[in-house]
């Protein structure tokens, strides 16, 4: 398959363009007719980067998240509305307006014309429909609930939206924050300090320790500042490089991330409450305990519950109960253990993750919202701090010298 840029027109006249892969300029356009889209222009594209940096595990995805809620909302509502599947996203892609994700829905209508189903059409798309998505719309499929099934995958995709964007709310001020106090200190120790030391060598005055480690921290930051910028950035890459290529090192940061202060235990809650959101999910669906199981373990996103989860699997197949498992791998705490329980006895264990999703984002919320108004006056002392040393360290030897001078 050769990538093409291309340009063309629809059926009301409107030209759009974007990228898709075909055989030949001849396959590219019987691809785009079926698309209801004629061929105006066709350039053959370089391969793209992302898809060299799929090996480097970054993002793959061409649509955002906010495309693909949107996707749930309106394959939803035309279904429930009578609309055949094929139509509904001839709808959608003509009234999408990222090029990247129209072209996805286009395939996805090739891949139905050719016989498939419609999980079988997403499965080729894994970059941006991941196994959660696609096992529950295989369950709605064979239970005929496809409409409902999109509603809730609408509401978790909402849900992992809203905890992203108060996650990037509530670090946007600290960051900013920890910016200032850098770029605040950088200069005192680069253009005032260097200063005060040619005043305070010419007085002739004894330095106290504090001052010297100052003017030693000053020195070295002028001196040797290229290999201290890039220091950091050659830790940043042996690190990445190790998380890529050793699989050890990936379940060490993991486990090491987990026990981080505040953070550890907000991306702890993260985890489960995603955890027993899909697994309620799946559940719901009709897929069954095991399998449930076995797809939650590539979409918590951390190595370490993974390991649990599949320890937990292992029991499970070996006749244990479901909560008696997980109670067993020592890792889920009591929350989650409980709420196994009193679903396990009822019969309703949907409706008991479901009650530990609203737990932990109940928690998850109030924690990121707790560490927004702290980190504000927590950095605003450590710029005090510093600056008061700086100070008291230079202003102590220069009053001593001040002082000793006769008149």
């Amino acid at each position: 398959m050769s990538h093409y840029r291309y340009k063309a027109i629809d059926a009301d006249g409107r030209h759009c363009s974007g990228r898709m892969e075909a055989l030949n300029i001849a396959d590219l356009e019987a691809r785009l007719k079926r698309n209801g889209l004629d061929l105006i222009l066709a350039n053959s594209a370089a391969r793209p980067f992302s898809t060299f940096l799929q090996g480097w595990r970054f993002p793959a995805s061409r649509a955002p998240r906010r495309e693909r809620i949107d996707f749930c909302f309106h394959l939803e509502q035309l279904l429930r509305a009578g609309v055949p599947i094929r139509e509904a996203l001839t709808d959608l892609r003509d009234s999408t307006g990222h090029s990247g994700f129209r072209d996805v829905i286009g395939n996805l209508i090739e891949a139905l014309e050719a016989g498939q189903t419609l999980s079988q059409a997403l499965q080729r798309h894994q970059a941006i429909f991941d196994p959660v998505f696609v096992h529950l719309v295989h369950a709605g499929e064979i239970s005929g609930r496809l409409p409902e099934v999109l509603e809730n995958l609408g509401a978790a995709l909402k849900w992992e939206d809203e905890i992203s964007a108060q996650a990037k709310r509530g670090l946007l001020y600290p960051v900013f924050s920890a910016v200032l106090v850098l770029g605040a200190s950088t200069f005192l120790l680069i253009y005032l300090v260097p200063q005060l030391q040619v005043f305070l060598k010419n007085m002739g005055q004894t330095l106290p320790m504090s001052a010297r480690v100052l003017f030693f921290i000053s020195d070295a930051l002028r001196q040797y500042w290229p290999f201290l910028l890039g220091l950091p950035l050659f830790i940043l890459f042996c690190v990445a490089a190790a998380l890529r290529f050793d699989a050890g090192a990936r379940r060490t940061f993991d486990r090491m991330s987990l026990r981080v202060p505040l953070f550890g235990a907000i991306r702890k809650k993260i985890v489960f409450s995603r955890f027993a959101a899909v697994f309620a999910l799946l559940y719901a669906s009709g897929i069954p305990v095991l399998e449930a199981v076995r797809v939650t373990q590539n979409t918590v996103g951390s190595l370490t519950v993974r390991g649990a989860l599949e320890e937990v699997e292992t029991m499970i197949a070996d006749g244990h109960g479901i909560a008696a498992a997980f109670q067993r791998v020592g890792l889920f705490p009591p929350l989650v253990i409980r709420m196994l329980k009193v679903g396990e006895n009822t019969g309703a264990l949907d409706d008991a993750l479901n009650n530990v999703r609203y737990f932990y984002n109940r928690d998850v919320r109030d924690a990121v919202e707790k560490m927004q108004t702290m980190a504000g006056p927590a950095l605003i002392v450590v710029l005090g701090l510093i600056l008061g040393w700086i100070m008291l360290s230079v202003i102590g030897p220069i009053y001593d010298a001040i002082a000793g001078v006769r008149f």
